[in-house]
Order: structure tokens, then sequence, then C-alpha cells
């Protein structure tokens, strides 16, 4: 489905010296310096995934599903999407996918939503009773009746969000491209988002590349994972293992059935001791949860206990500060 191979974009960039002698140095002969936004990276991405790309900002994110959809041309590198060059069949390719930058819209401004997705009905060449019955689902799914006949100007921005989506779908696409679908949104709204989200993967068995800073995102919505840092592909995996490799130690919360002084058992930090509740940490590799609560259910009573695994947005902001994953 995507198949991107020592894929590159690099930006140059004039630079400029401070004061006035800087200023007319930079007249006569102008200086620049190359960024490299997106460096040599590789993967794959198979027909109904539903992928996760992160990454901290200026990290790549945003570059690469620019040129994935065609408004970038690579540097160096090649890119193939359901068998296209994005930048070069412009016009066939995106009549199979669908993009949603949350930065942006995609519907006219001054015009009603509906009036907005009448036009993609024509633009897109979408048969009639599939334009109809595409409308109906979305309409009752996003919950768009009471908006529909608003001025795009006049939404609320996850009023907005959810048109978009709507509008990025209209067409049966083969491939939807995300990028930070969720930003600024409320909790319902973007709760509204994900479950449509995991729906159109699941019915439509449609592709989803998904950029986002709300890593809330990934935990409800992706399996598999790449992370990109400073334009290098630094991770591309399932959520499981970088949780695995990168998680730090994991919770066990036990609450007794009678008090304790003391609560200690072999393999597992004793974090805090409470009443009748008592909280372990353990590593992955030196013990199970299953091997703990045997030891600790052979010298106490138990009442209820609970495993917590650390949470993604610890694990991803350990990763980009200790710089785990350069260091593999």
């Amino acid at each position: 489905m995507i198949h991107v191979r020592n894929l590159s974009k690099h930006f140059r960039i004039s630079t400029h010296s401070s004061g006035m002698a800087g200023t007319l140095r930079s007249l006569i002969s102008r200086q620049y310096r190359t960024v490299k936004a997106v460096d040599n990276i590789s993967f794959d991405i198979n027909a109904g995934e539903l992928v996760g790309y992160l990454g901290p900002n200026g990290a790549g994110k945003s570059t690469t599903l620019k040129m994935l959809t065609g408004l970038l041309v690579p540097t160096t590198g090649d890119i193939s999407v359901n068998g296209h060059l994005p930048w070069k069949t412009r016009k066939r390719y995106v009549a199979r996918i669908g993009a949603v930058f949350g930065q942006r819209t995609t519907l006219w401004w001054d015009l009603p939503v509906i009036d907005s997705l009448s036009l993609l009905q024509h633009i897109y060449r979408i048969p009639a009773d599939t334009y109809q019955r595409n409308l109906a689902k979305f309409t009752k799914v996003l919950e768009l009746s009471p908006f529909l006949d608003t001025p795009v100007r006049s939404l609320s921005l996850g009023q907005r969000m959810r048109a978009d989506i709507a509008a990025a779908l209209l067409h049966d696409p083969d491939i939807l491209f995300l990028d930070e679908p969720t930003i600024g949104l409320d909790v319902v709204a973007k709760e509204r988002i994900r479950e449509f989200i995991l729906q159109v993967n699941a019915e439509r068995k449609t592709t989803v590349l998904l950029t986002t800073h709300d890593l809330t995102d990934v935990e409800r919505l992706c399996d598999r994972v790449m992370i990109i840092d400073q334009g290098k592909l630094l991770f591309d995996g399932q959520l499981s293992q970088l949780r695995a490799r990168f998680g730090g130690k994991r919770e066990l919360v036990v609450d007794f059935a009678e008090r304790y002084d003391s609560a200690s058992v072999v393999g597992a930090d004793l974090v805090s001791l409470e009443n009748q509740r008592a909280t372990y940490q353990f590593s992955r590799g030196e013990t199970t949860a299953s091997e703990l609560i045997q030891r600790i259910s052979s010298q106490y009573r138990i009442r209820d206990l609970e495993v917590r695994e650390p949470d993604i947005e610890t694990t991803i902001r350990r990763i980009y500060e200790e710089r785990l994953l350069a260091t593999e």
C-alpha cells in the first residue's frame, strides 16, 4: 500500500548576520544552510493498518505527510502509494486518498457545510447513491445535523474538524492521512472523532496514517507506531514492543484483607504502604506479574489487586529526553 525507501527532504534556508555590516554582506552574497527535515527514512504500511507517526515539534512528521500526499517533492528517495508517485500522478492519486490537517480546513470558508460537501461530490465525481449513503452515515455518526447549514467560518473547532473528516471520506478513499486531527478539541469531541476513525478503519478497511501530540489518540487507535526525531526514523513496531523495551517499571497495586506493618517482597520495590493498600514497582526483565502475585499471596492475605502499565506519554517522553532509541 505505502512503500517508502531512503526518503529525504532538505530545505535551503538563508542565514543573516546581525548589524548593518551583516545586512550589507547578505545583500551582496547571501549565505545558506541546509535543514534536513526528513533524513533517509524507509518504511512500509500495509492495507488496512492504522499507524501512529510520532515525534516532537520539528521532527519531520508533517513534512513526511506532505510528501506522501504529493504536496512536497522529495529531495531524494522513492515513494509509492497504492501504485502512484504522489507528486507525479497527483490528479489520479488524490482521487483515492483523504487528508485532514488539523490547522487547516478543506471546506469553503463562507459556505454552509452542506454546500461544501455537495461541491466535493462533483469534484470527486462521487455517484449520487454513494454520496447520499456516506452523507447519511457521517451525519449520524459524527452528529453533523446541527451545523450542516452553518457557514464554516462560524463553526467551533470541534464542529469544523468533524466536518473536515467527513469531507475527507466522502469519496471512499483507500488511505486517510490525519495530521493532528484532535488538536485543541475538548474531551467529548476527541472521543467522538477517535470512535469514528476506529469505525472507518474496521468497517471500510481504510488505511490510516496518524500524526498526533495527543498520546491518548495513540493508545486508543494504534497498534503500530513509528517514531521520528530530527528527521530520522528511530522506531517502527508494535506499541506493546515499545512499552516492553522502553516503558520502565510496571506497578502492582495490592489491597490486603488486613493491615500489615511491613509488606516487602522479593523482586519488587515497595513504593508505598498506606492503610491496607501497597504499591509495588517491578521490572519486566526481572520478574513477571504472575510470579510477583504468587509471592505476595503466599505471604499476605489479598482482597484485590491491579497491574498498571506505564502510560504511553511517560514512555515517549523518556525516549525523547534520554535519547534511548539513538543508542540502540
